[in-house]
């Protein structure tokens, strides 16, 4: 538990401080818009693709891992979907039940990767990569196209839905990777000197940014909107998440990193789809904000629980 809270530490470390920067040094939402363009496009995918490559996936059992994380996921969408009817009822109307739906299913990249490489190095981040393939691009189809079917004034067409996914940095940096991992073709040393260094500021941009795009002011009175999707991602989620992988043969470490990737807060990039698509931004950001907070605490229950006895 103790060295668990110890690999968190400085994750949640530059998350407050990306909160304190954007509050004192850097104000204008224009540098943080910049940042968050600057990874997501740039320095994440270049660190996934040189994260595969140099993998040995040979030593992750990917199919238990990835089949882990892709039901549960798969699981707490059809779960989602389920309470419609009954948060209709609440009167959630269909803007914030695509919060809700974004909320619960998709993983925050940037923590899910500095805790696995923090507490198990180049391995960790390796389980951690297999992970992405498997969550990044079902996520994402699934959440832009609640979006379009909920919360869009106008109803998207089935290929802009599939150009919207096919236009993801991460699932092609995810693609790309395995495909130079699989075919094992050389790369040239200097593409390896500039991805590493690259890759090197990714994770600590992406938690100064998250930090950045967190809203205090609805914490003191969480909405049960907001109440379900955090209930749903940080408890419901690495619940089913871990009790697949046992049953799938996973163990140790994998099972450690299968719990960080269930048990992290949703996804920053969230709250810019909900903006672009019409989903409900303020609900979105409060529940970032409260799955975040209280992340620090249940991720490093969630991982001793998991873990213990394995």
């Amino acid at each position: 538990m103790a060295v668990v809270i110890a690999a968190l530490l400085p994750v949640f470390f530059l998350i407050v401080l990306g909160f304190i920067l954007k509050r004192t040094l850097m104000r204008l939402d224009t540098h943080w818009h910049g940042l968050e363009r600057l990874t997501y496009y740039v320095l994440l995918p270049v660190f996934l693709i040189q994260t595969l490559v140099k993998a040995d996936l040979s030593t992750v059992p990917v199919g238990g891992v990835g089949g882990a994380l892709l039901l549960s996921a798969l699981a707490v969408s059809l779960l989602c979907l389920a309470l419609r009817p009954l948060l209709a009822r609440a009167a959630i109307d269909g803007p914030a039940f695509s919060s809700i739906f974004q909320g619960s299913t998709r993983w925050q990249t940037y923590v899910g990767l500095s805790v696995a490489g923090s507490l198990f190095g180049n391995l960790g981040l390796a389980i951690a990569s297999v992970a992405m393939i498997a969550i990044v691009p079902l996520v994402n189809v699934l959440s832009v196209t609640v979006l379009a079917h909920y919360a869009s004034p106008e109803k998207r067409s089935a290929g802009s839905i599939v150009l919207t996914v096919a236009g993801n940095p991460l699932i092609w940096a995810c693609a790309v990777g395995l495909a130079l991992n699989v075919t094992h073709i050389p790369l040239p040393k200097l593409w390896h000197e500039v991805a590493d260094a690259l890759g090197r500021s990714s994770l600590a941009i992406g938690l100064l940014v998250t930090g950045a795009g967190l809203h205090l002011e609805g914490l003191f009175r969480p909405s049960l909107a907001a109440g379900v999707a955090v209930f749903l991602k940080l408890v419901l989620m690495p619940a089913i998440a871990v009790a697949l992988a046992l049953q799938f043969g996973v163990t140790g470490s994998n099972l450690a990193v299968v719990t960080i990737c269930s048990a992290v807060p949703t996804a920053s990039s969230a709250y810019v789809l909900a903006r672009q698509m019409g989903g409900d931004a303020p609900l979105l950001a409060q529940i970032i904000t409260l799955q975040t907070i209280l992340a620090a605490v249940t991720m490093p229950i969630a991982i001793a629980v998991a873990t213990t006895g394995t």
